[in-house]
C-alpha cells in the first residue's frame, strides 16, 4: 500500500467510514471523530464522507476554521444533553452507538426535537466562529467592527467583540448546505427556517459588556465591546421555543407550497418560532421505530413537580430508590496567608430511578 505524506491515521479513517452511514444532520457525527487533530492539508478535506460537496469545499477555503466546526460539533451534544436532563427526551439522539452509528428516527423526521437540534446546531458553529474570531484562533478574522451606535455617558467603545459578521456567513453556509441541496419540500422548508431561528436567538443573545476604568476602582469610566452571550443561555432560549413550538403543513399557498400552522393556518409562520411537521413520542417506553429510548433506569426527582418529577419521568410506573455515598470537601479553614485546609466528609444520600 502506498504511503502518502497526507495520509491520516487508521483510527481516524475508520471512524470516518463508520459514520458515512450516518443520517440526520450529518455533519455533527464528526464529534465522534478525533480527525480534528490532523486536519492540516485541504487534501484532507475529501476524506470526510459525511460532507456535502459545498461543505468540503468550504473545508478547503477555509482549512483553519475546520477545528472550531468539529469543536462546534462536541458541543451541539453536550449542550442539548445537558439542556434537556430534565426531560423524557434528554437529546439521546445525539448519542451515536458505535456497533450502530446512525441518527435515531426522531432526528430525521420533522419532529419538535430535530427542530431543537437543527436551531441549536447553526446557533452553535456560529457562535465558536464568532467568538474564535474575537480570541485569535483564527487568522482570516478578528474583532468585530466598532459599533455604530452612540455609547451611553462614561461609556466608550474599545474591546474586542465577537465577530458575527464572519461567523453568520460562513456557519450558516455550513449548516444549511446539505438542505439547499434537496428539492422544495416540507422537511426542507422547516430545517431552513428553524435554522434562521438559531441565528435569531444568538443575534438577540449579542449584549453590550464593560470592563471599569478609573481611580481605586471608581469605575469613572467604562470600555465597552458586544459579547456573545455563553451557549447555555441561548440553548435554555431556544429550548422554550421548543416547548411552544407550533405545528406546520405543508400546503399550496398562492404559485408555491409553503409551511402554515396546522390549528391556525390563517396567520402566515412567525419567524420567531421553531416549527415542526410530526408528533413526537411521548417517550416513555423504548421504541426504536420512533427513536425512543425510553425513560426506564432514569433518575428522577421524588420532590420536584416538574418535568424531572417522578410522577412525569416515570410516565405512572413507579420508581426505585437507591442510597449513594458522596464524600465532600468541609469543614474548610482559611489559614494567613494565605490558603485553605478541609476535611473530607462522607454522607449518604437517597436517589431514585425510574422501573
Amino acid at each position: 500500500m502506498r504511503s502518502s505524506s497526507h495520509a491520516l491515521p487508521l483510527g481516524v479513517l475508520t471512524a470516518l467510514l463508520l459514520s458515512q452511514l450516518c443520517s440526520g444532520i450529518k455533519w455533527l457525527t464528526l464529534s465522534n471523530s478525533p480527525v480534528a487533530l490532523h486536519i492540516n492539508h485541504t487534501q484532507h478535506c475529501k476524506l470526510l464522507p459525511n460532507l456535502v460537496p459545498a461543505q468540503t469545499q468550504l473545508c478547503r477555503t477555509h482549512l483553519e476554521a475546520m477545528k472550531t466546526i468539529f469543536q462546534a460539533a462536541r458541543e451541539v451534544k453536550k449542550t442539548c444533553q445537558k439542556t434537556f436532563a430534565d426531560m423524557r427526551w434528554n437529546c439521546s439522539s445525539i448519542e451515536i452507538p458505535v456497533d450502530n452509528p446512525k441518527y435515531r428516527p426522531d432526528l430525521d423526521r420533522g419532529t419538535r426535537e430535530a427542530a431543537f437540534v437543527y436551531a441549536l446546531s447553526t446557533a452553535t458553529i456560529i457562535h465558536a466562529l464568532a467568538r474564535a474570531c474575537s480570541s485569535g484562533d483564527l487568522q482570516k478574522c478578528g474583532c468585530a467592527p466598532t459599533p455604530s451606535e452612540t455609547p451611553a455617558p462614561d461609556h466608550r467603545w474599545g474591546g474586542c467583540g465577537d465577530n458575527l459578521l464572519y461567523g453568520v456567513p460562513l456557519g450558516s453556509k455550513f449548516v444549511d448546505s446539505p438542505m439547499k441541496l434537496k428539492r422544495s419540500h416540507g422537511n426542507k422548508l422547516m430545517h431552513l427556517h428553524n435554522s434562521e431561528v438559531g441565528r435569531q436567538a444568538l443575534r438577540k443573545a449579542l449584549v453590550v459588556k464593560c470592563k471599569c476604568h478609573g481611580v481605586s476602582g471608581s469605575c469613572s469610566i467604562r470600555t465597552c465591546w458586544k459579547g456573545l452571550q455563553d451557549l447555555r443561555e441561548i440553548a435554555m432560549d431556544l429550548k422554550s421555543r421548543y416547548l411552544s413550538a407550533t405545528k406546520v403543513v405543508h400546503r399550496p399557498m398562492g404559485p408555491r407550497k409553503q409551511l402554515v400552522p396546522k390549528d391556525i393556518d390563517i396567520r402566515p409562520v412567525r419567524d420567531t418560532e421553531l416549527v415542526y411537521l410530526h408528533s413526537s413520542p411521548d417517550f416513555c417506553s423504548k421504541n426504536d421505530k420512533l427513536g425512543s429510548v425510553g425513560t426506564q433506569d432514569r433518575q428522577c426527582n421524588k420532590t420536584s413537580v416538574g418535568s424531572d418529577s417522578c410522577d412525569l419521568m416515570c410516565c405512572g410506573r413507579g420508581y426505585n430508590p437507591y442510597t449513594e455515598k458522596l464524600v465532600e470537601r468541609c469543614h474548610c479553614k482559611y489559614h494567613w496567608c494565605c490558603y485553605v485546609t478541609c476535611k473530607k466528609c462522607e454522607r449518604t444520600v437517597e436517589r431514585y430511578v425510574c422501573k
